[in-house]
C-alpha cells in the first residue's frame, strides 16, 4: 500500500500551489485577451506576436534553466525564478502599449521555466514510479488555476474594474507562496552534485539532452506534446477572441465561454485521477482524442452562443488529461533526468511556438473564424502517433 511522510506531503502541495498560481496568471490573461487588446490597440498579428514571442524566448531560454536544475542549484533557480516571475507580473499590470507588454511577457515565460517546470520536475523525482498519477495532480492544480483565473476576470469585466487588478494581486500572492517554498525542500536530484564544478555540470547536462534526441520513443512523445497543444493552449490563446469576434458576444460572455470550456476540463481531470488507477493512460487517450475529433468540428458549426457552450464544455471534458498522460510518458522514457526532459521539451517547442503566430496571420488572411479549423491538426497528428496498448501495466 502507498504511504507518503508529512514532509513529503507539504512539499508535493506547495509544488501543486505554484503550478495553481501559474495557471491563474494564464486564465485571467486567455480569458483578458478581448480587453487587453481593446485597451492597448492591438491587432491580431500583435496578438499573435504575443502569444508567440515570448514562448520562441523561453524555449530558447528555460532548456539551459532546466538542465542547470539537474546538475545544479535547483533550489535557488526555483525562488530566483519566482522573484522575477512577480516582477513579470507587475510591469503586466502597468503596461500601457504593445512593447511595454511584450517585455513583460518575454519575462515572465522563462522566469515561469525557472519557477514552475522545476517545480513539476521536482514532483516527479519525489515519487519517480507514479509519473502520470502525480502528473495527473499537477494538471488538476493547473486547471483549477485556469478555472479560476478566467471566473475572476469574468467577474471583474462585468464589475467594470478592467483586467490589470488582477496582475498585481497575483503578483502579491505569489511573495506568498515563495516565502512558503523556502522552507521546503526543493533541491531535487541535484542536491546531490552541487559539489560538481558549475561548466562541468552544465556540459554533461547539455551534452546528456542533445543526446536524447536520438532516441525514437524521446521524439515520439516530443512531436506528440507539441500536436496536442494545439487543442490546449492553441485553442486557450484564441478562444475568447473566437467568442467576442466570431460568435458576436461581449467580453464577459466570452470569459463564460472560457470558463465552461476550462471548468468542464477541471472536471475531467478530477475523474482522471481514479481513472487512472484502473484504466492504462494511452488507452484512454486514443478514445478522447477520437471524441475531439468529432467534437471541435461540431463546435465551430453549429450556431448560437447556447449551443456552442454546451459542445465546448464537452471539448473541455474530452481534452483532459492529454498534457499529464503524455508528459508522464516522456518522464518515464527518461528516468532520473526530470529536469533533462524538460530541456528537451523546451527545445521541440521552439517550432510549436510558432503556432499562435501562424494562427493570427492566417486569421488576417482568411478571419479567425476560418483560420481556427487549423488547430484539427493536433488531435489528427494524436490518432495516428498514440501507440495501441499490447496490455496494461501493473498498477501500484
Amino acid at each position: 500500500m502507498r504511504q507518503t511522510t508529512p514532509r513529503l506531503t507539504a512539499l508535493m502541495l506547495t509544488l501543486l500551489v505554484i503550478e495553481f498560481v501559474d495557471e491563474f496568471v494564464y486564465g485571467a490573461r486567455e480569458a483578458a485577451w478581448p480587453l487587453i487588446r481593446d485597451d492597448l490597440g492591438l491587432s491580431y498579428i500583435q496578438v499573435g506576436i504575443l502569444l508567440s514571442a515570448p514562448n520562441l524566448v523561453a524555449n530558447v531560454v528555460e532548456p539551459f534553466l532546466v538542465i542547470l536544475g539537474d546538475v545544479w542549484r535547483r533550489r535557488a533557480l526555483i525562488l530566483g525564478g519566482g522573484v522575477v516571475f512577480g516582477v513579470a507580473l507587475l510591469l503586466t499590470a502597468v503596461s500601457n502599449s504593445f512593447s511595454l507588454i511584450l517585455a513583460a511577457f518575454i519575462l515572465f515565460h522563462p522566469a515561469s521555466g525557472a519557477f514552475v517546470s522545476l517545480s513539476q520536475a521536482t514532483l516527479m523525482d519525489a515519487e519517480p514510479k507514479r509519473h502520470e498519477h502525480n502528473m495527473a495532480r499537477w494538471t488538476l492544480a493547473g486547471s483549477l488555476g485556469v478555472v479560476l483565473g478566467a471566473l475572476a476576470l469574468g467577474a471583474g469585466a462585468a464589475a467594470g474594474v478592467g483586467w490589470r487588478w488582477l496582475f498585481v494581486a497575483t503578483a502579491i500572492a505569489t511573495v506568498a507562496v515563495i516565502v512558503f517554498a523556502v522552507r521546503m525542500p526543493l533541491g531535487g536530484a541535484s542536491s546531490a552534485r552541487q559539489a560538481e564544478p558549475f561548466t562541468a555540470a552544465f556540459g554533461r547536462g547539455l551534452v546528456g539532452a542533445l543526446r536524447s534526441f536520438k532516441r525514437l520513443p524521446v521524439l515520439r512523445w516530443l512531436v506528440l506534446l507539441e500536436f496536442s497543444d494545439m487543442m490546449l493552449d492553441g485553442l486557450h490563446g484564441y478562444l475568447a477572441l473566437y467568442f467576442v469576434d466570431v460568435v458576436g458576444v461581449s467580453e464577459a460572455k466570452a470569459a463564460l465561454g472560457l470558463a465552461v470550456w476550462t471548468g468542464v476540463g477541471l472536471a475531467g481531470d478530477v475523474l482522471l485521477i481514479p481513472l487512472l488507477e484502473r484504466v492504462r493512460g494511452l488507452t484512454y487517450l486514443r478514445f478522447s482524442v477520437v471524441a475531439e475529433l468529432i467534437l471541435f468540428p461540431t463546435f465551430l458549426l453549429v450556431p448560437g452562443l447556447g449551443p456552442k457552450l454546451a459542445v465546448v464544455a464537452m471539448l473541455g471534458f474530452a481534452n483532459a488529461g492529454w498534457y499529464s498522460i503524455l508528459q508522464g510518458q516522456l518522464y518515464s522514457t527518461m528516468p532520473g533526468q526530470s529536469g533533462t526532459a524538460l530541456a528537451v521539451k523546451n527545445i521541440s517547442g521552439i517550432a510549436g511556438s510558432l503556432i499562435p503566430l501562424g494562427i493570427g496571420a492566417a486569421a488576417r488572411a482568411w478571419g479567425l473564424g476560418g483560420a481556427i479549423w487549423l488547430l484539427l491538426a493536433g488531435p489528427i497528428v494524436l490518432l495516428v502517433g498514440v501507440p495501441r496498448a499490447k496490455k496494461d501495466p501493473p498498477r501500484l
